[in-house]
C-alpha cells in the first residue's frame, strides 16, 4: 500500500469586488478570518485563511477586488491581488453568477490569462440562479480556455465547496504544512480589530462613507488590573461633512459600532476588550502614502 501523500500550498483567491471572496475563504477554513460586507472593495489586504484537515493544508490568500484603481489606496490594493497572482501555487478566480457579465470579467479573465500555474474558476452564488442561467455562464468560463477546473458553488449555503476542496487539493505541492495545525489566520490582534471596527461601520454606513473610510490603531496594551485588553483606534474619514455620520446622533453610531465590533473580538480571541475610538477627518488620506502603510501593511 503506498504511503499517504500530504499536500501544502497557497491559494490566491481573486475576482471582482463583491463577487463573495472573503465569504467562501471563511467558508472553507471554517470559521470568520475576513470580514464581509455588501460594500465593494472590503477586503484592502491580502489576508490569510488557513484550512488543515487530514489530507493536508490549504492557505487561503484572500485579496482586494480586481478593479481598476483610481486612488494611490485603490492602486496598492490592486497590487495587493497582483503579488498574490504570481506568488501563489494555485489561482483560484471567484465569479459571481447573480450578475450579468462585463468589462470587470474580461479584466479578471486578461489578468488570470497572464499568470503561470494552475487556475481555478470558482462560479459563485449558484444558489440565487436558475439552471438555465448558469449554463451559459459556465460555457463562457470554459471558452476563456485557462481554467484547468470550473466549479459552481454557494459560499453562502455551502453548495459544492465539497467538491471544490478536492480540486484544489490535488494542484497543491507534496508537502508539509506551512503553519501549525492549529492555525487558522496570520493576523495578530492589531489587524483584526481595525478590520473588525471598519466591518461594523461598513454595515451601519451608506453611499460614499465606505470608499473613505479607514481605521488606523494606535495602540494595543495589556491592562492587567482590569484584566482586559485596551485598543485605541481611529476612525479616518476622508470629509468633515462625514464625521458627523460616522459619530451618529450623540455618538450613537460609534458606540453601537465599537460596542459590535468588541464584542465579536472577544468571541474570536477570547478574553475582555476596551474599545476607545476618535473619529477624525483626513482629506485625501487615500493618497498619502506614509499614512496608507499603517492601514495596509
Amino acid at each position: 500500500m503506498s504511503a499517504h501523500v500530504r499536500r501544502a500550498g497557497t491559494v490566491a483567491v481573486v475576482g471582482r469586488p463583491n463577487a463573495g471572496k472573503s465569504t467562501l475563504v471563511n467558508a472553507l477554513v471554517g470559521t470568520k478570518v475576513a470580514i464581509v460586507s455588501d460594500k465593494p472593495q472590503t477586503t484592502r489586504r491580502r489576508l490569510l485563511g488557513i484550512r488543515t484537515d487530514a489530507e493536508g493544508q490549504i492557505v487561503f490568500v484572500d485579496t482586494p477586488g480586481l478593479h481598476k484603481p483610481l486612488h494611490r489606496l485603490n492602486k496598492a490594493m490592486m497590487n495587493e491581488a497582483l503579488e498574490a497572482l504570481r506568488e501563489e501555487d494555485v489561482r483560484l478566480l471567484v465569479v459571481d453568477v447573480s450578475v450579468p457579465s462585463g468589462g470587470g470579467d474580461r479584466f479578471a479573465l486578461d489578468l488570470l490569462a497572464r499568470a503561470e500555474g494552475p487556475r481555478i474558476a470558482v462560479l459563485n452564488k449558484i444558489d440565487q440562479v436558475s439552471r438555465a442561467a448558469l449554463l451559459p455562464r459556465l460555457e463562457a468560463v470554459s471558452r476563456a480556455g485557462i481554467f484547468e477546473d470550473i466549479v459552481p458553488v454557494s459560499a453562502l449555503t455551502g453548495e459544492g465547496l465539497d467538491l471544490l476542496v478536492p480540486v484544489i487539493r490535488r494542484h497543491l505541492p507534496e508537502g508539509e504544512d506551512l503553519f501549525p495545525a492549529a492555525t487558522v489566520t496570520n493576523s495578530d490582534t492589531k489587524t483584526r480589530a481595525a478590520e473588525l471596527i471598519r466591518e461594523k461601520f461598513l454595515e451601519r454606513t451608506r453611499e460614499e462613507i465606505p470608499y473613505g473610510l479607514g481605521v488606523f490603531v494606535e495602540e494595543v496594551r495589556r491592562d492587567e488590573a482590569k484584566d482586559l485588553t485596551v485598543i485605541k483606534a481611529t476612525v479616518v474619514v476622508d470629509r468633515d461633512s462625514h464625521k458627523g455620520i460616522v459619530l451618529g446622533a450623540g455618538g450613537r453610531l460609534l458606540r453601537e459600532a465599537g460596542t459590535a465590533a468588541r464584542l465579536e473580538l472577544e468571541q474570536a480571541l477570547g478574553g475582555r476588550f476596551y474599545l476607545e475610538l476618535l473619529v477624525a477627518a483626513r482629506p485625501g488620506w487615500r493618497e498619502d502614502p506614509r499614512f496608507l502603510d499603517t492601514l495596509t501593511s
